[in-house]
């Protein structure tokens, strides 16, 4: 249901094609929730039909046509009313982890690269994410950019800080993944030595 309420977020900005949608949603909430492209058109076809989008098809060319999708009122009700809702928090699925509470299965060489790769993919999600920051910070980051523009300027600051505040905590993330895995990596020494 989340991917819901992250399309929302995203068309409370202004009306969007699903095209766009995919594009703006790899370069903004595509950071904390992951969805396939195959999912986002599905979603908005059942969001129109419960009403909390309405979509309209535009001319694009001389023969084609785009939907472009706004959010109706009961779509920013909605949206609203899962702000203000409990979080109901998942359990977890986490395979890096499963895998390190069986790591004594793999031989130590193998357990290193597993932990190598670890660090290496968090490590580029830390540069993603530190890039982030820098673009919030010099309010370039265009969704943010464009979320800015409909925000009255009183309440700019608040957007600006709340969008940090979700980078600071996947920064932390990545830090903390980085770390556990090169605790991993002694782990490994130690018990081989």
């Amino acid at each position: 249901m989340s991917l819901r309420y992250a399309l929302l977020a995203l068309l409370r900005v202004g009306p969007q094609s699903g095209y766009d949608l995919q594009k703006q949603f790899s370069l903004s909430v595509g950071h904390v929730w992951h969805a396939p492209d195959s999912q986002i058109y599905p979603e908005l076809r059942k969001m129109e039909s419960e009403g909390l989008v309405e979509g309209e098809d535009q001319l694009r060319g001389e023969r084609g046509t785009r939907r472009v999708y706004h959010v109706t009122p009961a779509g920013d009700a909605a949206f609203v009313a899962w702000m203000a809702a409990p979080l109901d928090y998942q359990r977890v699925r986490d395979p890096a982890h499963l895998r390190a509470a069986y790591l004594e299965v793999a031989a130590p060489d193998e357990a290193r690269a597993f932990l190598r790769a670890h660090i290496a993919q968090w490590e580029s999600e830390l540069e993603q994410w530190e890039g982030e920051l820098r673009r919030i910070d010099a309010r370039d980051n265009p969704m943010l950019m464009r979320r800015l523009a409909v925000t009255p300027p009183e309440q700019q600051d608040r957007t600006v800080a709340y969008k940090r505040f979700a980078y600071e905590g996947l920064v932390d993330r990545a830090r903390g993944e980085i770390e556990w895995a090169r605790r991993g990596l002694d782990l490994v020494d130690a018990l081989e030595s």
